[in-house]
């Protein structure tokens, strides 16, 4: 069974370009605007939409994503409701691949088997438990592989290159670093210290690896995007939502800025 998200870096290579990895949440404001926007998205350049599942607690996440989860779950979004708006999003679009990102508890409410079943039934390429260590994933971990969903996992700039190693050799689709330490949001890119702690990935991994947290717009992007294989956005887009007016054709519009930095 061949990853779409490895099909699609493959493709990105080809193209002598890094790829857009954005991330918005589910249900921010609503499923129906979110459909929209992942559409829009894609049509300026997205590789790879990474959905938000809304959480009460999301620990990881700065002020304005924590913002966007709380919108999500004051408009009644839940794990089930993700599942169908990728089924729906399916019905238009086979090809860009989709991650759910989420929090252990919300996963997990479902067991590792009927999650599973239900991803791969809703056309859902790729999973990223924030909080949950390579230690405590063997369920989910193995009925993905019966699947063929990826499971991504993140290494921070505080990782150890031995921590690191052993979850890379537990990671599928792509290694998503962390360019700055502390929340989602944060600022303020290294990319020296990026461009010497992803070297070191490197000798742990041969997948491809996606650069995120910081990343608002062409400079930040510029800043680290001959390091890794791709960048992640989603901060930035989650506050053009939380604006509340225009919000497609603002999102269309910095994903453009993002996507051309890139080629």
């Amino acid at each position: 069974m061949t990853s779409k998200i490895k099909e699609t870096f493959s493709k990105v290579k080809t193209e002598n370009r890094k790829a857009l990895i954005t991330y918005i949440v589910s249900g921010d404001p609503d499923l129906e605007t979110t459909l929209d926007i992942m559409h829009s998205m894609v049509s300026e350049g997205a590789d790879i939409i990474e959905l938000g599942i809304p959480f009460s607690d999301p620990m990881a996440e700065g002020i304005s994503i924590q913002k966007g989860h709380e919108r999500a779950l004051e408009s009644g979004s839940s794990l089930k409701d993700s599942f169908s708006l990728v089924r729906e999003f399916r019905e238009t679009n086979n090809n860009t691949p989709i991650v759910f990102m989420g929090y252990m508890n919300t996963f997990e409410s479902l067991g590792a088997e009927l999650f599973m079943k239900e991803a791969f039934e809703s056309g859902l390429d790729g999973i990223l438990i924030v909080d949950m260590p390579p230690e405590e994933s063997s369920d989910f971990s193995n009925e993905a592989k019966k699947v063929g969903i990826d499971i991504i996992r993140l290494i921070a700039p505080t990782t150890s290159s031995s921590r690191a190693k052993k979850i890379c050799a537990q990671c599928t689709g792509y290694v998503y670093y962390i360019s700055v330490k502390g929340i989602t949001g944060a600022s303020n890119i290294d990319s020296n210290e990026v461009k010497r702690k992803v070297s070191e990935l490197r000798k742990h991994t041969d997948l491809p690896i996606a650069i995120g947290f910081g990343i608002k717009d062409a400079s930040s992007a510029a800043s680290v995007m001959d390091v890794g294989d791709g960048i992640v956005a989603g901060s930035v887009f989650v506050d053009l939502i939380g604006e509340g007016d225009k919000i497609i054709e603002k999102i269309a519009s910095k994903t453009k800025e993002l996507y051309e930095v890139l080629k």
